[in-house]
């Protein structure tokens, strides 16, 4: 069985969420996800989320902590470890090079977009989690 090891940004700012539209010419076009992308060879997850959101939106990111990693199978013998961090935005402004469009959402408004199969576990996760997540970024924010 192989194992792709992806990660992917939960990108907080002002109490909001970003989240990505995924583009026609991506798999499952029109699904909803938090960006990120595969770990390349030598490289660690936070390595990969920097470079990737870079990558496709433009912008500088800090990871501040990693939360629950969630398995999902797309296809037979193939197995996503989509391994989600809790990340602020740094400086840039966002520039769509992959997606068709992203969004700022709120904690209530999660649960209204159509979500890759794969990212659903993360959204329950970080709903269920929301005001522990947003205590620890106030926290970070008075030590940065």
């Amino acid at each position: 069985m192989e194992v792709v090891l992806v990660t992917c940004a939960l990108i907080f700012l002002d109490g909001k969420v970003l989240c990505a539209q995924r583009s026609d010419s991506m798999q499952l076009p029109g699904l909803w996800e938090f960006p990120g992308g595969k770990i390349e060879k030598d490289e660690t997850p936070q390595e990969c989320l920097v470079r990737e959101i870079k990558e496709e939106l433009s912008i500088s990111i800090q990871v501040i902590c990693p939360l629950k990693p969630n398995d999902h199978s797309y296809s037979i013998g193939k197995v996503i470890r989509l391994m989600p961090f809790v990340c602020i935005w740094q400086d840039g402004e966002i520039n769509l090079l992959e997606h068709q469009s992203v969004e700022w959402v709120a904690k209530e408004n999660l649960k209204s977009l159509e979500w890759a199969p794969a990212d659903i576990p993360i959204v329950e996760d970080l709903f269920e989690n929301w005001n522990i997540i947003q205590k620890q970024l106030v926290d970070k924010n008075t030590e940065l």
